[in-house]
C-alpha cells in the first residue's frame, strides 16, 4: 500500500546520526511499494543535502550522489500546492509547522498513512485517522 514519505524519514537514510531501525525499514518498504510526497518535499530534501555539506558531514559529489539515488527511488511527487489558509488551519488545529501541515494534508487527502520520524507530525496523524506506517 503506497504512503506518505515525510523527510524525516529520508534523512536517515544517508545521515548516519538520523538513521534508526525504523528509517531503514521504511527504505526496505519501497522495494516492493511507493511512496508519495507532497511537492515541498523537493525543496526540504535539497536543503537537508545542503546543511549536511555546509557543516561538512558530506562534500557535494556526495550529496549529487544522494540525490541521484533518492529520485531513483520510487517516490512520487505530489504537484498539488497546499493553499496557506489551509496549511494554516491544520497547523493550528494539530499544532505542526506549515510544512508538517503539507505532509498531513497530503495523507488525508489520499487517505494513506504516513512515515515519520517526527513526534507532533506522528500524534497529528493518528488524530485524524490516516495513521502511521509501521515497520
Amino acid at each position: 500500500m503506497p504512503f506518505v514519505l515525510d523527510n524525516s524519514v529520508v534523512a536517515g537514510w544517508f545521515l548516519q546520526d538520523q538513521a534508526t531501525p525504523y528509517t531503514e525499514a521504511i527504505g526496505r518498504k519501497l522495494e516492493d511499494d511507493r511512496a508519495i510526497v507532497p511537492a515541498l518535499w523537493c525543496l526540504e530534501f535539497a536543503n537537508v543535502l545542503r546543511t549536511a555539506c555546509k557543516r561538512g558531514r558530506l562534500v557535494a559529489a556526495q550529496a549529487q550522489q544522494i540525490v541521484e539515488q533518492i529520485c531513483a527511488l520510487p517516490i512520487e511527487v505530489d504537484i498539488h500546492t497546499l493553499e496557506p489558509a489551509e496549511a494554516l488551519a491544520l497547523a493550528l488545529r494539530y499544532d505542526l509547522s506549515s510544512y508538517d501541515a503539507a505532509y498531513l494534508e497530503l495523507a488525508m487527502r489520499l487517505q494513506l498513512p504516513i512515515a515519520t520520524k517526527d513526534g507532533p507530525l506522528r500524534v497529528a496523524a493518528a488524530a485524524c485517522g490516516v495513521g502511521v506506517v509501521g515497520r
